[in-house]
């Protein structure tokens, strides 16, 4: 028996063996079974445009299938990438989440879009440890529950709302937590203080409100440390000085108050410290300057007091360094000459004296350095530009004297020049004259002195030039060795001599003044091939002869200041036609002979025209009326001068000026609808509409239409239906006339209005094009800037050169027309007209939020509308999709922390993604967002002018280089 035992044992453990084998594999086959069915449902489920998905069948084996990763031992999907797929679809309970042996699930850069399982924290597989969802159109609240394995979890980028659930605590293993760019609301939570081996959190771009948690200190093993842009109030807990592992601090745009904590100067490692746009106060601890791996310093806009002090020496790898906005006094410490990997120096808008360090640049490597907007004095240091890299030096409104430093004169990096309101003397060398990259320059308001007229300028790049204000001598220049030139303003010095027939050559000039100087002769007829010139200023000269009739053919003078001259002759009649012209002054010369009593001229003041022989004019005008010569005496007069031909040509001529300027005037028509006032403010129209037109036009779709085509012109043209005449204020009519006058090639200009006394009807020209909301998320970065421009130039024409200025009122894409030259044309709202259209504008996305309180709106209200639109135009995203919610600045938050904390693929529209397009600029893009940002800045002072924004745009678009991180000067 025993030697029978002995034999048959073998062949039990084989038996056994074999049938271990055989469950082993029953069991493999069955969870590779469960897969496969799990990962084919959630294939279709979901929306796949570009096929990633297309091999998850059976041609190949799942751990084959794109995005499919497994184990090499046991064949199981171990991991799952479907990130930027272009996936689309919801999410169900019993989808990827429960793959058994899944470890890394990525579906991040899609639009999956709906609530997230509710379940997935709680019946997901426990092998889990990575989990992102980021940048998804996620709705709905954080689920509860949690995954005590997980190490990484990333729900960035949604429109996750609510609170943060408090078993966020639970997650005990997780490193890397990623909840910014939502919606959440309420406190954060003291639970999160729990995850003690996190080191990385962001909880920044939401709505949190409260203090900061003090429990942080418990988290030793933080590294990075982001809740800004949030509504977070309190003082800054001491705590966070224990976190001696922490690199990146970032507690930006909240409502912190307090004194910034010493215990901050214990972190050893950090390497980033941005507390900008708080309300933190006292001085910067001694304890910071101790931070000796700190590379970028932000403290700005807060009101923080005191010296900055020497100790700033021990930053020796500092590269940024953001002060300004406060209210810090004392000198700029010499220690700052110091630290030779400093880049950015910006300590603008603090009260800030005495003198720059002499050795300010010369051990430094610097960028950019804005002091601008102290009480600084002495002279401007010779080596600033000693890196050969510094690009934007602003010094403006100190009282800084001597000479411009001749090391700057061979500066060739500059591009941004700005040092007007010192007290500057000497003169301009030669060489300064000649910096090749630098766009724009102002001295202005110095006291500089020489003739600039003969000496060399060649400076290609030159857009903005002002040198008002100084004692410049001598004739002026030919050339400032720039087509580029858009405003230029000479003002206010001494030149002498004649304007420069030249000077017509500018073709791309819109600003032009030469007031406040001593120039003679003829102004040049050539000016008037300025065909963009909006603003010529030519006052206080001893100019002479008449005033060219040419000035009459420029399609956007909206400004003419001709006084105090020794201008001649009789005032061109043909100015008074002129649409674009909305202010003009031509007091204090000899002129004579009757003022035009159309256009501009129509309700001109009395002072605008004194002090010359001229009569007739408006009553306003305060003119003696012109003396009346019988109209049959003149012709008489003629008959006995001319032949009889050149009588009747003279006869001819006579009738067509007076039925042109008839047409432009208001005319009553009657037709079977009644009586009309039809009024045109184009002569052309007039004569291509009539009143059957109009109202044909206006019965076809929603009253806003394409009119009839005219026979005689093949003129089309575009009918507003005005709903409830009799609600129409009186005023409205009048107010209406002056934007019939207004031109600009960037606005849809109205051309006529027809009204009877049950119907009205405002007549616009036809832009043949589409709507920028529209066609946006197909343009490129080239079309977008192009598109940009030239909002930002209506803006400016509208704030800056009308006069009252003009509000847009509802600033959004949906009053923007691109036609087929990828110009872009604004329609402006109605004047007088809000009251009626109050709802739908106030409840519009691209209200300013001072706007949406008060119903009352400004120029600050139309820039925070184009901020929302440059927003729009760089991430595709519309303030009113429906992943920011219902709060009116959230989009804003998003773009702020994007801009702060993201990397650019992260919020870029994917159409202009940089290495996706050839014609995209890394820096242009960040530059842009960053003027976004601050045309979106909830103080509406301080939101940059229309003129400024359209300078920081052209600035933005010429940018080669620069550092990513740099938030705007308000010094543009």
């Amino acid at each position: 028996m025993a030697k029978t035992g002995a034999q048959a044992s073998p062949v039990v453990v084989f038996s056994m063996f074999m049938l271990f084998i055989v469950l082993f594999f029953s069991f493999v086959v069955s969870d590779n079974g469960k897969e496969v069915e799990i990962l084919l449902s959630f294939k279709s489920s979901i929306y796949d445009p570009s096929g990633f998905l297309s091999n998850w069948d059976s041609s190949a084996t799942f751990c084959q299938w794109h995005g499919v990763t497994c184990n090499n031992n046991l064949s199981h999907v171990d991991k799952l990438d479907l990130s930027a797929k272009n996936l689309t679809g919801k999410l169900v309970s019993s989808s990827i989440f429960h793959l058994p042996f899944i470890q890394t699930l990525n579906i991040s850069n899609n639009q999956f879009y709906g609530e997230i399982p509710e379940d997935i924290f709680s019946s997901s597989s426990s092998s889990l440890r990575f989990l992102n969802l980021s940048n998804n159109n996620f709705t709905g609240q954080i689920p509860s529950g949690s995954i005590p394995g997980l190490k990484v979890l990333d729900l960035s980028n949604n429109m996750l709302s609510g609170k943060i659930p408090p078993e966020i605590g639970s997650f005990y293993s997780l490193k890397f937590l990623d909840l910014g760019g939502n919606v959440l609301v309420g406190e954060i939570p003291v639970s999160i203080t729990n995850i003690t081996s996190l080191q990385f959190l962001t909880l920044a771009s939401n709505q949190l409100v409260g203090p900061i948690p003090h429990g942080l200190s418990k988290m030793k093993s933080l590294e990075w440390i982001y809740v800004g842009y949030n509504n977070l109030s309190g003082q800054i807990p001491e705590e966070i000085g224990m976190l001696t592992s922490l690199n990146h601090l970032d507690l930006v745009y909240n409502n912190l108050t307090g004194e910034i904590p010493s215990s901050l100067g214990n972190l050893s490692d950090l390497q980033y410290l941005f507390l900008y746009q708080n309300k933190l106060t006292g001085s910067i601890p001694d304890s910071i300057f101790g931070l000796k791996k700190l590379v970028s310093l932000d403290l700005s806009d807060n009101s923080l007091s005191g010296e900055i002090s020497e100790l700033v020496i021990h930053l020796q790898n500092l590269e940024i360094l953001h002060l300004f906005g406060n209210i810090f006094t004392g000198k700029i410490p010499k220690a700052l000459t110091s630290l030779p990997r400093l880049q950015v120096l910006q300590l603008w808008s603090n009260r800030l004296s005495g003198e720059i360090p002499e050795s300010l640049g010369r051990n430094n490597n610097l960028t950019i350095l804005d002091l601008s907007t102290n009480n600084l004095t002495g002279r401007i240091p010779d080596g600033l530009c000693s890196s050969s890299r510094l690009f934007k030096l602003i010094l403006f409104s100190n009282s800084l004297e001597g000479a411009i430093p001749k090391n700057l004169s061979t500066c060739t990096s500059l591009q941004r020049v700005r040092l007007q309101s010192n007290r500057l003397s000497g003169d301009l060398s030669s060489e300064f004259t000649k910096l090749p990259l630098v766009y724009f320059l102002d001295v202005s308001n110095n006291d500089l002195t020489g003739n600039i007229g003969d000496q060399e300028w060649d400076m290609p790049a030159l857009e903005m030039l002002s040198l008002a204000g100084n004692k410049f001598s001598g004739r002026l220049p030919n050339s400032f060795g720039s087509q580029k030139i858009e405003d230029l303003d000479l003002s206010g010095n001494g030149f002498s001599g004649t304007i420069p027939r030249s000077f017509g050559s500018l073709t791309e000039l819109m600003q032009f003044s030469l007031s406040g100087n001593k120039l003679i002769g003829e102004i040049p007829e050539e000016l008037s091939s300025c065909k963009k010139l909006v603003s010529l200023d030519l006052s206080h000269n001893q100019l002479s002869g008449q005033i060219p009739s040419g000035f009459a053919e420029m399609p956007v003078l909206s400004q003419l200041d001709l006084s105090d001259n020794q201008l001649s002759g009789e005032v061109p009649p043909q100015l008074g036609k002129m649409e674009s012209l909305i202010q003009v002054n031509v007091s204090h010369n000899h002129l004579h002979g009757s003022l035009p009593s159309t256009g501009a001229f129509l309700a001109i003041n009395s002072s605008a025209v004194s002090g010359n022989d001229l009569c007739g004019g408006a009553e306003t005008s305060g003119l003696p009326p012109c003396k009346k010569v019988k109209n049959l005496n003149w012709w008489f007069y003629v008959a006995c001068s001319l032949v009889a031909l050149v009588l009747l040509a003279f006869a001819a001529f006579g009738f067509i000026f007076i039925r042109k300027r008839n047409n432009l005037e208001l005319k009553r028509v009657e037709n079977e609808d009644g009586i009309w006032e039809l009024q045109f403010f184009d002569s052309n129209v007039s004569k291509s509409v009539t009143v059957d037109d109009i109202t044909l036009s206006a019965k076809q779709v929603n009253g806003i239409c394409r009119g009839n085509k005219s026979s005689a012109n093949d003129f089309q043209f575009v009918v507003k239906e005005m709903n409830d005449v009799n609600s129409i204020p009186s005023s409205f009519w009048s107010e209406i006339k002056q934007l019939g006058k207004l031109q600009h090639p960037n606005l849809v200009n109205l051309i006529g209005t027809c009204r009877s006394d049950k119907n009205a009807y405002l007549v616009y020209e036809y832009i043949k094009g589409k709507l920028l909301s529209e066609i946006l998320h197909e343009l490129t970065w080239e079309r977008r800037r192009k598109i940009a421009m030239g909002i930002a130039k209506a803006l400016k024409f509208l704030h800056s050169y009308c006069s009252p200025s003009i509000i847009v009122g509802d600033m959004s894409p949906e009053r923007v027309i691109v036609d087929g030259k990828d110009e872009p044309r604004l329609r402006l709202s109605l004047p007088g007209l809000l009251s009626t259209e109050n709802k739908a504008f106030i409840s519009s996305a691209y209200v300013a939020p001072e706007t949406r309180e008060s119903k009352d709106m400004s120029e600050k209200s139309d820039i925070y509308g184009f901020g929302l639109i440059l927003i729009e135009l760089l991430t595709g995203k519309s303030p009113a999709d429906a992943e920011f919610g219902d709060q009116h600045q959230s989009m804003v938050e998003w773009a702020r922390y994007c801009y702060s904390d993201c990397h650019l693929d992260m919020w870029v529209d994917p159409m202009i993604r940089p290495g996706h397009a050839s014609d995209v600029n890394h820096n242009q893009i960040v530059e842009t967002l960053n003027l976004a940002l601050h045309c979106t800045a909830g103080d509406p002072t301080a939101r940059p002018s229309a003129t400024d924004v359209s300078k920081t745009l052209q600035s933005a678009f010429r940018i080669t280089s620069c550092v990513s991180t740099l938030k705007l000067s308000s010094s543009v």
